[in-house]
């Protein structure tokens, strides 16, 4: 099983890769998708190294060549980008190989195969199949305990997960807030992203739960959420507003 990471900011080119890679027949497993430099650079530092990297160039906050410059990377990396000029530079890096888009199918199974050539311990079997995201199963309710009684939430009931003061809450759909003992990141491993939405540092979204979406300056988004009364507005962040869109119009 080959686990890889994927740096692309745009979600068709995500979408398409995924299926060039499905269609490869290696087995493969997708354990994340990084969508700017920051957000790769804060995942790589804190996770332990995937297989490969597939990563474009161009991000929506810089080059992907930055986030060299922050992170030590040993995992091999297939470069894919529109433009041809970099290649060089790819070259200085770790990178073990460089597809042009609109990517050519033969193109990425050779390049599949040169990193099977080079770290063939990686590779553990041949299963026709692709894991997208994991955990493949999610958090369906928590155990709360509220004084001398508990409660089990259902996730699908929470609106938002938010940090206050060093401490994480999260609102109900009856508007009740209460307190959680998970950090957000480690939150956001485990609800389903299929709903949930990091909006920036601070919060973590349902976004069936989103009343309103306003625009804001520099080309960001304020959400106004149906049910919480919030210590502060919860903008999306610069480095996530590419990503939110995208997956407000899937």
């Amino acid at each position: 099983m080959i686990k890889i990471v994927i740096i692309e900011d745009e979600k068709p080119a995500v979408n398409k890769l995924k299926q060039l890679l499905l269609n490869t027949g290696e087995a493969i497993a997708i354990i994340k998708i990084l969508g700017s430099v920051e957000e790769s650079v804060n995942w790589l530092s804190q996770n332990p190294s995937p297989d490969l990297i597939f990563m474009d160039i161009q991000l929506s906050d810089g080059v992907s060549f930055e986030i060299f410059e922050s992170v030590n990377i040993v995992t091999p990396v297939i470069f894919t980008t529109a433009f041809d000029s970099y290649a060089i530079k790819a070259f200085k890096v770790n990178s073990i190989d460089y597809l042009l888009k609109p990517i050519i199918p033969e193109l990425l199974y050779k390049a599949i195969q040169k990193y099977k050539d080079h770290y063939p311990n990686h590779v553990t079997g041949h299963i026709p199949h692709i894991i997208s995201q994991i955990p493949l199963s999610y958090k369906s309710r928590f155990l709360i305990k509220t004084g001398e009684h508990f409660r089990s939430v259902e996730v699908s009931d929470i609106e938002s997960f938010f940090i206050q003061e060093r401490c994480t809450f999260f609102v109900t759909k009856d508007s009740k807030t209460l307190d959680i003992s998970y950090s957000l990141d480690q939150l956001e491993k485990i609800v389903n992203p299929e709903l949930f939405f990091r909006a920036n540092r601070n919060y973590l979204v349902n976004i069936q739960y989103i009343k309103d979406m306003i625009g804001y300056s520099g080309n960001r988004i304020k959400l106004k959420m149906l049910f919480g009364n919030y210590p502060e507005q919860i903008i999306i962040s610069r480095d996530r507003i590419n990503t939110f869109k995208y997956k407000m119009d899937s």
